[in-house]
């Protein structure tokens, strides 16, 4: 029997609920919340974010043992209760592909949440692929068909149309049954607590990540860029990145990462040099002149000796170099049915081979560490090669 075919017998999925349950008084979500203490909630959001930076929240979908409801933004977010359960590490928040939702959390409610459990990230573990979408692994599990008719609606109106609503209770009332079948695989293989373990470093990951002192690392385009002019860019984004949240707009409509690369390439000491760069529009240069001269100042004088700098891409040497490496790292990968993906992510075994220095690295940590460790020695021999 294969893992999709022990679903049939190995879980109980709720049927589709005969009406729809709203919440709309914080403290009834409140209570709602502490009919099942410690038990896994399931979790998922609805937002537009369109013509602004943040995200709008327009939904929360909740499902607790066996029950679901709707909670509009306005009741979540006075609830007290709610808070403590996204911050409570000891009652697992079961999601589907969850960066996203993560960084609503984090936008809206100014809060991380913990104990939080990607099931896309189970289902790799489990055998089902790589970044394998929510719809097509519940036809897999448990044949059903999902309307995804209502995916690019508007969630912001109300009221909210039947088939949005049906739509937003199906993207949880599968989640604890698909908790239950990926728990049950990976006990057997021996890696439940790597799904915790891996759903938490991923999130901090992505928190990390809208750090703004470190969003210039994103701007793979400017590793060309010395390091003089990376310290420029730094200063750029940096003020791009907080500009943005000040004004609530997306990046493009304050300047294109394309346009800080150019700005910092070029090192305008005047408007006029400014307006010279091919593509700032006249506009910028007359709402930011005067602050992106004075960035670009400080950034050039700037000590950058220390700078992190833009990984550049590899090298011919550094090419071959890699594909012996991924060898050694895929052959752990097919041993353990670990998809590549997420046992090492290309960006991060290429930051091996530019520093082959393991001590720099965590793939040797946690549970990463059991399944490199049969190839362990010959990744550390070929390091040293």
């Amino acid at each position: 029997m294969d893992i999709f075919a022990q679903a049939a017998v190995a879980v109980d999925v709720p049927p589709a609920p005969t009406r729809i349950d709203w919440i709309r008084e914080p403290q009834a979500l409140d209570k709602w919340l502490d009919r099942a203490p410690g038990k896994p909630l399931a979790l998922d959001t609805e937002f537009e974010r369109v013509n602004t930076f943040y995200p709008i929240p327009g939904l929360v979908q909740l499902g607790l043992d066996g029950e679901f409801c709707l909670v509009d933004p306005s009741v979540a977010e006075q609830s007290g209760r709610f808070r403590e359960v996204l911050a409570d590490p000891d009652t697992p928040k079961l999601l589907y592909a969850m960066s996203e939702d993560l960084e609503l959390f984090r936008q809206w409610l100014n809060l991380q949440p913990a104990g939080v459990i990607d099931l896309q990230i189970g289902a790799a573990m489990a055998g089902a692929g790589f970044s394998l979408g929510y719809a097509r692994l519940v036809e897999t599990l448990f044949g059903e068909t999902l309307d995804k008719s209502a995916t690019r609606s508007d969630w912001l109106a109300r009221p909210l149309s039947d088939a949005q609503q049906r739509y937003a209770i199906d993207d949880i009332r599968f989640l604890e049954p698909m908790y239950q079948w990926v728990s049950a695989l990976l006990r057997d293989r021996g890696l439940e607590a790597a799904l915790v373990e891996e759903s938490a470093r991923f999130a901090n990951e992505l928190a990390g990540q809208e750090d703004p002192d470190n969003h210039y690392l994103k701007l793979r385009a400017g590793w060309t860029l010395s390091a003089q002019q990376q310290g420029v860019l730094k200063e750029l984004v940096r003020w791009r990145e907080r500009e943005c949240q000040r004004r609530d707009r997306p990046r493009n409509r304050v300047l294109a990462d394309a346009l800080l690369i150019a700005i910092a390439e070029r090192l305008p000491a005047s408007l006029k040099e400014l307006s010279n760069i091919q593509g700032v529009p006249s506009g910028a240069v007359r709402r930011y002149g005067d602050t992106l001269i004075e960035l670009v100042s400080r950034g050039s004088t700037a000590d950058n000796s220390s700078l992190e700098r833009i990984a550049p891409p590899l090298s011919r040497d550094q090419q071959g170099f890699f594909k012996q490496l991924k060898r050694l790292f895929r052959n752990a990968a097919e041993d353990a049915d670990i998809p590549m993906e997420l046992l090492a992510p290309r960006k991060r075994l290429e930051k091996v081979v530019q520093q082959p220095d393991l001590a720099q690295h965590d793939f040797f940590q946690g549970w990463r560490a059991q399944i490199l460790a049969p190839v362990r020695a010959d990744i550390e021999e070929l390091l040293k090669s």
